[in-house]
Formats: structure tokens, sequence, C-alpha cells
């Protein structure tokens, strides 16, 4: 069904060329979308014409319209005044309508068809022999973005993206669960990833802005072959995954980026526990104190930097040493060596890991 804020639009349009007040409405009388600065003619007035068998009619001053859909009505449109002008205005209107309802009607056959890719419900002879009917390009750059809003059915954010790329053809937007907004963006031969960092970046800004929705953004590889967009949501939704775990400071998460936690996140979980056994002998990085985990953490950030770190944490040089020493002395690593660091980090990194998987188990 046609949106009301495009059915809008449309309506504030025509009155500013022709001066006439239009009014759409569904077969109950309820308005979808209006430029009368007055009230309208009562529902059940509307009623009353739609189970009429005239096409259009005049009464009480204004010009009823029925808007067809395969020969039967969708919406009633009224134009306000009862002569020549008025019904001129409304048929053209009623015109352009029915217009928007094939075009709509074909881009939900594209939508629903671009869906069924990315959940790989179609053999691919299938896929090519509908994208030719469909007229969709097979062999363009494609990749695949994905919107998590923190709300479920988020309708004004899909209206917004969705109004977004209503003009473009190429482009397609489309649901495949209650939080998340699909977007399969059409890349131009010459261009890379800084362009489809770029759309994140714009939908991430809009949103925000616009629907006041805290969304996170993760995006797949550009793929060239229609049937390879169910790769890249895969990638697409898996970053989404691994930016939550591994990433949460970030609001944007790309694939191709993910670097060891992509790694990790595709480990059996008793490979992980054996690992974790391992590094810290039956404890878990939750025994450490606060402190600890904080002088870590930052230890890391500065790059094994003993002076830099103390500076940021305000102690003596020498007191990062001793906390580092007794880290040593609790679980045998000294992550002042690269090596040992570089296991204590990644031990870290699977702890978060197991935690998460066991929070999707309960």
């Amino acid at each position: 069904m046609i949106t009301g804020q495009l059915i809008q639009s449309m309506l504030e349009e025509l009155r500013s060329i022709t001066r006439i007040d239009l009014c759409v409405c569904d077969l109950e009388g309820h308005i979808s979308a209006t430029t009368f600065s007055e009230e309208t003619p009562s529902a059940e007035t509307i009623r009353y014409f739609v189970m009429s068998e005239a096409d259009s009619q005049v009464m009480q001053g204004y010009y009823f319209f029925k808007v067809m859909d395969e020969s039967e009505p969708e919406y009633v449109l009224i134009a306000k005044g009862s002569g020549e002008d008025a019904y001129m205005i409304g048929k053209i209107t009623v015109c352009e309508l029915q217009n928007l309802m094939v075009a709509y009607k074909e881009r939900y056959d594209k939508s629903s068809f671009i869906q069924n890719i990315l959940l790989d419900n179609l053999l691919l002879v299938d896929i090519y022999n509908r994208a030719k009917k469909l007229r969709i390009e097979c062999e363009a750059r494609r990749v695949v973005i994905i919107i998590e809003t923190k709300q479920e059915k988020d309708s004004n954010a899909l209206e917004i993206v969705k109004t977004l790329y209503a003009g473009n053809s190429h482009d397609f937007v489309v649901a495949v669960d209650e939080k998340n907004i699909i977007l399969v963006k059409e890349v131009p031969a010459d261009g890379d990833y800084a362009i489809v960092d770029a759309e994140a970046h714009m939908l991430l800004d809009m949103l925000n802005a616009e629907a006041m929705s805290n969304v996170r953004v993760a995006y797949g590889t550009i793929v060239s072959e229609i049937h390879r967009l169910s790769k890249s949501y895969k990638e697409a939704k898996m970053a989404l995954d691994v930016g939550k775990i591994f990433y949460e400071e970030k609001t944007i998460i790309a694939y191709n980026t993910l670097g060891i936690g992509r790694l990790i996140y595709q480990l059996p979980m008793p490979l992980c526990e054996m690992f974790m056994d391992e590094v810290f002998e039956g404890k878990t990085p939750e025994d450490l104190d606060e402190e600890t985990l904080t002088t870590i953490n930052r230890f890391f950030e500065n790059s094994l930097n003993v002076s830099e770190t103390a500076r940021q944490l305000y102690i003596h040089r020498n007191t990062l040493v001793y906390r580092l020493e007794k880290l040593q002395r609790t679980t045998g690593l000294d992550i002042r060596d690269f090596e040992e660091a570089l296991t204590f980090r990644i031990a870290l990194m699977v702890n978060s890991y197991m935690k998460h998987m066991k929070q999707m188990e309960e």
C-alpha cells in the first residue's frame, strides 16, 4: 500500500498548482492524506459512495472519485468543488494514484524477491528467471547494509529509510525480522568501501536525528552477482553480532574490519573453554578486581607503554609496575611481554564471547 506520507506530498503539490483542495480516504472513511483546512465529508457519506455503482459523483459540494486497483476500489478521492475544474483535477489525481499503486506493487514484488534471496529461499535458476521478469540487473555490484533499531517494529525508522530510497529503482529496502531494516545498496563500478561507509554514516545520522532512534549499522562485503547477496547479508549479520561482543562502542561495523573478533566468533565453545583453562588455570577474568581490569585495558590502549599508562592513570610508574607484577603472580602472564600480552588480550576477547553465548542460551 502507498504510504500516507507520499500521498500527502502528492496532494500538496497538486494543491499548490491547481488551488483545489484534495483528500484521500480509505473505504471506511479514515483519512490517509488531505489538504482540507475544514472538516471533510463524514465517514458515513464516504461509505455510501463506496457502496454505490458510480465511479464519480457530486455530493454536498464535493466531487467523489473511486481509486481502483485491479477493478476493485482501494481509496476514495474527494475534490473540493462541483465544477469542471474539480472534476478534471480529480480525474488527474485518480490517474496519478493508480499509477503509484502499480509502481508500489511492482516495488513490493521486487522487495519480496530480494528478501527471499537474502534468506536463501530460492534456487539459482529461479533467481535469474525472476530477476529477468522483474527487470533487475543480475550482475550489478551491491552490498547489504543492516540497520538495527533498539525498538521492535520501529515503523518510523523503516518509513524514513523507505522514503529515502523510494525514487531509486536500483536500491531495495526490506525487513526480515522485528528489529532489523535491510538495505540492498547498489555500488558504482568504480566505488569502494569508502562509499558504503559514507552511506552507513548518513543513515545513522539521519535516523538518530529524525526518527530519534538509537541505531547500529553493519554491512557485508560488496558482491557482483545477485545470488551472492545472501553472502553479504550473512556477513552483515555477523558484523552486527561481533560488534556487540567486542566493539560495543562502535555504532557502524564493517565485516571486512572485524579482525580477530571474526575468528573468535567462529570458534566452538569446547575449544574456547579449553583455551581459557590453559591461560587462567581454572580462573576467569571476573576474578580480577575492577582496578586491575582498568589498568590492563589502559595498558593495552597505550601499546604496552608503561610511562604513558601511568601518566593517564595518575599513578607513579612503580605503582603500575607493582600492579603488573601482581597480575603476573595471579595469572602467570607478564603482559609487558608482547607475546604474553597478546595471549591475555585474546583471552579477554574469548571470555567476552563465551559470556555472550551463554546469555543467548538463557
